[in-house]
C-alpha cells in the first residue's frame, strides 16, 4: 500500500493550495481518508476528514470554512483545498487512509506559509 501526497510548497499568507493524496495497493472507496499535520515542536493534528460511505466531512474549527477535504474514488485520490492560508497552517501535511482493521499514511508534504 501507497500513500503518495503532492502539492505542497511555500505559499504567502491569504494564499491557496491544493493537496493531493494519490493511494494505491487498496480498494481506495472502503477507506475513510483523512489529512493530518504536524508543526515543528507539536503533535499531529486531525485537520479534514470524508467518509469512504456517504462522503460526510468533518474538520478541525482551526481550518474551518477555509478549507475542503474532497475524494475521487475513481482516481484513488483524496484532495485539500487550502484557502485564505495563515502561518500557523505551516506544516508537514500527511494523509491517512483508515478502514477500522487497517491503517496507513504516507510521507508527508510540507506546507509553508510565509511572507
Amino acid at each position: 500500500v501507497q500513500l503518495v501526497e503532492s502539492g505542497g510548497g511555500l505559499v504567502q499568507p491569504g494564499g491557496s493550495l491544493r493537496l493531493s493524496c494519490a493511494a494505491s495497493g487498496l480498494t481506495f472507496s472502503n477507506y475513510h481518508m483523512s489529512w493530518f499535520r504536524q508543526a515543528p515542536g507539536k503533535e499531529r493534528e486531525l485537520v479534514a476528514a470524508i467518509s469512504s460511505s456517504s462522503g460526510s466531512t468533518s474538520y478541525a474549527d482551526t481550518v474551518k470554512g477555509r478549507f475542503t477535504i474532497s475524494r475521487d474514488d475513481a482516481k484513488s485520490t483524496v484532495y485539500l483545498q487550502m484557502n485564505s492560508l495563515k502561518s500557523e497552517d505551516t506544516a508537514v501535511y500527511y494523509c491517512n487512509a483508515d478502514s477500522r482493521l487497517y491503517n496507513y499514511w504516507g510521507q508527508g508534504t510540507q506546507v509553508t506559509v510565509s511572507s
